[in-house]
């Protein structure tokens, strides 16, 4: 017989709050990945394709003065919040939190590799969540301060390495743009000056494509199943290798937040306002001038390499501050009377959070891969949202439909029975006794 340590949650243990907020942040991700999905490398620059005029150019402004790098951020911060419920209720029951925290989030990594090779999604996230949560448990029963202390030396010191890039970025534009002049004036250039000038063209040849790397792109997109795989297959490993020692600080440092904040209370119902004003006045007050200067620049320069490169010294600043204040004012959402039928649907999501991220690669890869109906490359960026609405609206209707008849979203089943290596009961009313006393508050 299983163990009240055993059981997962039961309805009543969820944090509502938690799964609207992350039903936003899952929605907020698809918002921002639809690019990606849809258009050959036009996420940063809608120059290279997808248009860059009219409403397009106006739905470039609106995602990357309001949304870029937010919501990866808030669904990180989550994540790490989520850590501290399940460890603390399984210790609270008297459990072995570590023997159910790693096997969850290697299965976590299983999950990433499938969802990223198999299933064709290069911006896959399951893969860093499951690696970095290894490294995360050790800090689950430290203090606030202890969490956002060391949160913030990382975020430091992810943001130095941005800053380093970038600087480095802008120093070899200098260094080929005297190259070119001493080369127009009939010197010879120099060994350090050859490789400047082949830096910045290997730079400029990945920032800037040309019309034949583009094509490349929408054939093989176009193509079969297993076109799309083997060319992609190179990219996720690089990603999924590199890309975690890259950026593996940025994730740890959210899950970090995520902790502390709920430590805090700040993740819960009922706590008072205040926090959540001053959150959005320093978050929005901060992240919208840096972002529109951002923006500003990128726009007056033509999305020139080089101002892409200067925009990139004060992105972590904008980024992290418009997440503080979207989660002020999504708890102030969550706190207040409006919308209570938006709120049970985008709680529903937000609970079907696996299933729900995995559906978006799965719809949008027969929507625009060849396999399917072939659309890469065939939608301006603008039109790229109606494809977002619709699945919006579908997970709006279909999640709570489902929930009303079943525990758990189909892969949120099989996490879980993996992870507890025993069949979970599927249908509700086939639940498991739950452990004496009150309920505890999780997700």
């Amino acid at each position: 017989m299983a163990t009240s340590a055993s059981i997962p949650l039961q309805q009543t243990e969820r944090l509502i709050s938690l799964d609207i907020i992350r039903g936003v942040a899952l929605f907020g991700i698809l918002m921002m990945n639809i690019t990606g999905f849809g258009l050959p490398n036009a996420y940063s620059d809608p120059t290279n394709y997808g248009g860059a005029q009219g409403a397009d150019l106006w739905a470039w402004w609106v995602i990357t003065m309001f949304f870029e790098g937010t919501q990866r951020g808030l669904f990180s911060l989550l994540f790490g919040a989520g850590i501290i419920l399940l460890t603390s209720r399984i210790e609270a029951r008297g459990g072995d939190s570590a023997d159910i925290f790693f096997r969850r989030n290697l299965w976590l990594v299983v999950f990433g590799l499938v969802h990223g090779f198999v299933l064709l999604w290069t911006g896959e996230i399951l893969f860093y969540y499951g690696v970095t949560a290894l490294f995360v448990y050790a800090f689950r029963n430290a203090r606030p301060r202890t969490l956002l202390a060391v949160a913030l030396a990382g975020l430091a010191f992810n943001a130095g390495w941005n800053l380093a890039d970038a600087r480095a970025g802008i120093t070899t534009h200098a260094q080929w743009q005297q190259a070119q002049s001493d080369e127009a004036g009939g010197a010879e250039l120099t060994p350090e000056q050859t490789a400047a000038v082949d830096e910045w063209n290997e730079m400029a040849a990945y920032m800037k494509s040309d019309a034949a790397t583009i094509q490349e792109k929408i054939n093989a997109k176009r193509g079969s199943y297993l076109d799309v795989m083997a060319y992609q297959a190179p990219d996720l490993v690089r990603d999924q290798s590199w890309g975690l020692y890259r950026y593996f600080f940025d994730i740890f440092s959210m899950m970090l937040i995520g902790m502390a904040a709920f430590r805090m209370g700040l993740l819960q119902l009922g706590h008072a306002h205040r926090p959540y004003y001053w959150m959005m006045a320093l978050g929005y007050g901060i992240g919208l001038p840096v972002n529109y200067m951002e923006t500003s620049h990128l726009l007056a320069n033509d999305f020139s390499i080089l101002s892409r490169l200067q925009v990139e010294v004060s992105y972590d600043l904008g980024r992290l501050a418009m997440v503080s204040g979207h989660l002020g004012l999504l708890m102030l959402f969550c706190n207040s009377g409006l919308l209570g039928w938006l709120k049970r649907r985008l709680a529903a999501v937000g609970q079907m959070a696996l299933t729900s991220y995995v559906s978006h690669s799965i719809i949008c890869a027969f929507v625009f891969y060849g396999f399917g109906f072939g659309l890469f490359g065939q939608l301006a960026r603008h039109e790229l949202y109606f494809v977002v609405f619709a699945i919006w609206i579908f997970q709006l209707v279909v999640s709570p439909m489902w929930l009303a008849r079943f525990r758990f979203g189909p892969l949120e089943w099989l996490w879980r029975s993996l992870t507890y290596a025993k069949r979970q009961p599927m249908r509700l009313g086939n639940e498991p006794e739950g452990p004496k006393g009150g309920p505890i508050q999780a997700t």
